[in-house]
This record gives structure tokens, sequence and C-alpha cells, in this order.
């Protein structure tokens, strides 16, 4: 099994969603983020004075997936959250060792 977090840009999410669910991935948790890397940040102007904006707001979206699910993911991820500009975000992939459904005590596979 392995985690895939994905940091995109807001207003991907519901596209980022949706590409999922077509690859057959169910479930997801998507957490308001900010942060910035070679896009930095950006200035802007309140009451006349001009300050910069180092964080730049992010969604980060986790999932769970098995092992024979994770290209399908990050093709899914890529293409409905890529615009082709700065910023666009990043996927990162790490194993899980184990998983347990609380509810049911279901573990691993039998639980994502």
């Amino acid at each position: 099994m392995k985690k895939v977090d994905a940091i995109v840009k807001p207003f991907k999410l519901d596209d980022v969603r949706e590409a999922l669910s077509t690859v057959g991935i169910t479930g997801m948790t998507a957490t308001e983020v900010k942060g910035f890397g070679r896009q930095k940040g950006h200035t802007e102007l309140y009451r006349g004075a001009e300050y910069v904006v180092d964080f730049l707001p992010k969604v980060k979206i986790e999932l769970v997936v098995r092992d024979d699910q994770v290209d399908a993911c990050i093709e899914a991820i890529t293409g409905a959250a890529r615009t082709g500009k700065i910023g666009d975000g990043k996927i990162f992939v790490t194993d899980v060792e184990k998983v347990v459904r609380i509810r049911t005590g279901e573990e691993d596979d039998h639980a994502i």
C-alpha cells in the first residue's frame, strides 16, 4: 500500500476528485494549507502599504491506495491539476505499513 500526498491549487480540487473517482479511488482527505516553492510569494497592496505574501493557499490531498493503483492515481491527479503554470503542485508517494478500519477491525487492503 502507498500513501499519496498531492499539493494542488485550490480551484483544482473538484477536478482532481472527479478524476480520481473515474479511476476507482473513492476515499480521500483534503486540507486547506499554505506554502510556497519555486512560485515563491507575491506582493499585495493594503491601505496604501505594500507587503509580501510568502505563503500561498493550496490544498493537500491525502489518499492511501493499493500498490497497483498508484500509477493511475498519479496520472489522474496530474491530468486534472495541471495548468501548465508555475505553482501547479507536487505529488509525494510513501509506503504504508498497516491500515486498520476502526469500525470493523478490517486491515490493510480490506480497510482502504
